[in-house]
């Protein structure tokens, strides 16, 4: 039997209340750990700043983080009651080439929806009612990655659901996209450049774009790459 057997027989008994509980302490360390890396890197990284100070921290974002992680958890859940009931189906494939493989999938997959489903919210009235307090923050700071409309941290949920709907993707391949995920929007909202400036050309979405995106906010709604604002148009370097 493989570890990947195991920890999904292990699962299988859980009932719904260790699911909660498992959920929020799994999303509470995913938030520590989010806000503990920007402030290392914060600290350690000494680059130009991409801005002079950092958004200040207030009490109505630290409340909507809080939500946040809320919702995330609300997330895991339907996608917990969608793998008891057969809608999701994991793969048991641990092959390092095959893991990477749908790693590099997740990610491209996710990077196309949620750069739709970023312009999306950038229309005028969807950004009014759901984006715009994300968009406070023209300097960033650890917590704005959380600081989102409930709308919109479900929204991107449901969009990784649909792609375990549609593909039996490894308990594996699903762990090492979303710690990509995590750190990849953490360094995406640092205020100093994480990434040599060499990967702008080769279509990574760096902190710099991202920043960018922030500062102008008709251009880069990529996450992971550059690609796709390259193919629309909506690209600015």
């Amino acid at each position: 039997m493989n570890s990947n057997s195991e920890y999904i027989i292990l699962f299988e008994q859980f009932t719904w209340t260790q699911w909660i509980v498992f959920g929020l302490t799994v999303n509470i360390f995913l938030y520590l750990f989010s806000i503990g890396l920007y402030l290392f890197i914060d600290k350690t990284c000494h680059k130009q700043s991409l801005s002079d100070l950092n958004h200040p921290v207030s009490r109505s974002d630290l409340y909507v983080s809080f939500l946040t992680i809320t919702c995330n958890c609300f997330v895991m859940l339907i996608g917990v009651f969608l793998w008891k009931n057969g809608w999701i189906e994991v793969g048991s494939s641990l092959s390092p080439v095959w893991v990477l493989s749908e790693v590099f999938a997740l990610i491209l997959l996710m990077d196309f929806f949620m750069y739709l489903f970023h312009y999306a919210a950038h229309l005028p009235w969807v950004y009014k009612l759901l984006h715009g307090k994300h968009h406070e923050h023209v300097n960033t700071n650890f917590l704005s990655l959380f600081v989102l409309h409930p709308a919109e941290t479900i929204g991107f949920g449901l969009m990784i659901l649909a792609l375990l709907v549609f593909y039996n993707f490894s308990v594996v391949s699903i762990t090492f996209y979303l710690m990509i995920n995590l750190v990849w929007g953490t360094i995406g909202h640092l205020n100093k450049e994480f990434f040599p400036e060499k990967f702008d050309r080769l279509f990574v979405g760096t902190t710099r774009f991202h920043n960018q995106h922030h500062r102008d906010e008709t251009k880069n709604f990529g996450f992971y790459t550059s690609i796709w604002d390259r193919v629309f148009g909506t690209y600015k370097p």
